[in-house]
C-alpha cells in the first residue's frame, strides 16, 4: 500500500505503535505491528520516503503487509478513517508530473509500462520512463539555444563586423536537428508496432485454407474449419507473441460475391481489414 501527500507519515505514525515514524530519517525501513486501537491488524515492514526525493516529489509511506485480501481491506478502511482517500487511476503518476519529477513522455511510459504484454514493449516503455526520448529531445533544445545565443550576441555587436557564430557549424547542426528529427519520426511506427502488435489480415477466397492457417499458427481449434464455403462469416481475432513481439491475426470471410447478406458484411468487414492491416497474408 503506498500513501502519498502532506500528512501520510503522520497518518501511518498513528496506527504504527513500534516507532515514531516523524522522527525517522528518510529512505528508512521499519517493521512492526498495525494497529486500530487496541486491536492489532498485521505485522507489516513501512517504508518512508520524503518530499522532494520520492516518486511523486511528496512525503510516500509504503505499507508491505501480508497478502491476505481481508488484511490489505482493512489496513485501507483504516487509512480512510484516518484521512486518506482512495487514489484515482494514475494519481501517483499525475502527482510526480505535477511536481516535476517527470515529464510527459516519462509520465506516458509509465502507463504503457504497466500494459506491456511483451518483452519488446516492456523494454521500450522501461527505456522511456528513464528518459530515453525525453534526453534526446533536451539535448536537442540544449544545443539550439545554445547557439541562438552566439547569434544574439553578434546581433549585438553588428556594428563591430565580427563572427561569433560559424555558419558551418550553424548548417551542421540543422542538418544534425533534421536527420534526429526525421528519425524519432519514423520510430513512431516501430513503437507503435512494439506497444499495438503487428496487425496481420488473412484474406482469400473461400475454402482457401484461411481458418486452417490461423488454427495452425495458433496451434489450437479456434476457428470453425469446414468443407462449406462461406463457414467464415465474421473476422476473428488472436495474438501470437513471437520472439517478443505480438501478431494480431485476423482472420476473415472468404472474399466473393454472395446474395446472403450476412455473408456480404462479412465481406465488406474482410475488406476494411485488409486496407488498415499492416500486413496481408493472401492465400
Amino acid at each position: 500500500m503506498r500513501l502519498s501527500g502532506k500528512g501520510c507519515i503522520e497518518l501511518v505514525d498513528g496506527v504504527f505503535p513500534s516507532k515514531q515514524l516523524l522522527k525517522q530519517p528518510a529512505n528508512t525501513i521499519h517493521v512492526g505491528l498495525i494497529v486500530d486501537g487496541e486491536t492489532k491488524l498485521d505485522e507489516a515492514v513501512v517504508s518512508i520516503f520524503k518530499s522532494p526525493k520520492s516518486y511523486t516529489g511528496e512525503d510516500i509511506v509504503e505499507i508491505s503487509c501480508h497478502g491476505s485480501n481481508y488484511i490489505i481491506q482493512q489496513l485501507i478502511e483504516l487509512c480512510i478513517k484516518k484521512g486518506a482517500r482512495l487514489a484515482k487511476p494514475g494519481e501517483f503518476t499525475m502527482r510526480a508530473f505535477l511536481n516535476g519529477k517527470m515529464d510527459l513522455v516519462q509520465a506516458e511510459a509509465v502507463a504503457d509500462l504497466i500494459a506491456s504484454g511483451t518483452k519488446a514493449a516492456q523494454e521500450t516503455a522501461l527505456n522511456q520512463v528513464r528518459g530515453g526520448f525525453s534526453h534526446v529531445l533536451s539535448n536537442l533544445r540544449e544545443e539550439l539555444i545554445s547557439f541562438s545565443a552566439l547569434i544574439e550576441l553578434e546581433l549585438d555587436f553588428s556594428q563591430e563586423d565580427v563572427e561569433f557564430a560559424d555558419r558551418t557549424r550553424l548548417k551542421n547542426l540543422l542538418d544534425h536537428l533534421d536527420k534526429t528529427v526525421h528519425a524519432l519520426l519514423e520510430s513512431f511506427q516501430l513503437g507503435n508496432v512494439i506497444k499495438n502488435g503487428v496487425s496481420v489480415a488473412i484474406i482469400g477466397k473461400p475454402n482457401a485454407g484461411k481458418s486452417t492457417l490461423l488454427n495452425t499458427l495458433l496451434k489450437e481449434n479456434r476457428a470453425i474449419v469446414s468443407a462449406i464455403a462461406g463457414t467464415t462469416r465474421d473476422t476473428i481475432e488472436e495474438v501470437l507473441n513471437i520472439e517478443g513481439i505480438l501478431f494480431r491475426l485476423i482472420d476473415t470471410a472468404g472474399m466473393r460475391e454472395s446474395m446472403d447478406e450476412i455473408e456480404s458484411i462479412g465481406v465488406e468487414k474482410s475488406k476494411e481489414k485488409m486496407k488498415s492491416a499492416d500486413i496481408v497474408v493472401y492465400l
